[in-house]
């Protein structure tokens, strides 16, 4: 039976729910809550480290509904950031995270980075890795 009535929001739905529960395996967290808090926040501090084309690429690979919430409140006119070092994006994440508990951001990150590495092409993690000073790239996985 369908949950939403429609199948694209089903499968939107359960994919969402497949990469929170993936993140939250690598956290070793039992709170969906903070799962997509720690998504939310990680990708919106990179795709606000981006300029716009790669941010628009790396949401263009996304599922619909985590799409919907990387895009949220977003600028574009005012990216991309200038956050040059690891502590200046640590710091973008802690202040997201900070609104759902208190988590440390750097374990977060990786985590997530290790999501997005498997869930992504291979060519769009080049480019975003690319575009990252080596203290922001060292946090993906090898």
């Amino acid at each position: 039976m369908s949950e939403t009535g429609l199948k694209v929001f089903d499968e939107t739905l359960q994919l969402t729910h497949t990469w929170l529960k993936d993140l939250m395996q690598r956290l070793d967290w039992d709170s969906r809550q903070s799962a997509y808090a720690a998504l939310r926040a990680v990708l919106h501090a990179l795709r606000d480290r981006m300029p716009v084309d790669e941010a628009a690429q790396l949401g263009a690979q996304l599922p619909m509904l985590i799409r919907g919430f990387y895009y949220e409140g977003w600028h574009p006119a005012h990216k991309p950031t200038k956050e040059r070092h690891l502590p200046q994006f640590l710091d973008h994440v802690g202040r997201e995270l900070r609104r759902d508990g208190n988590f440390d951001p750097e374990p977060v990150v990786e985590a997530v980075f290790e999501l997005l590495a498997d869930r992504i092409s291979v060519g769009e993690i080049d480019d975003i890795k690319g575009l990252l000073p080596a203290e922001l790239k060292a946090l993906w996985p090898a």
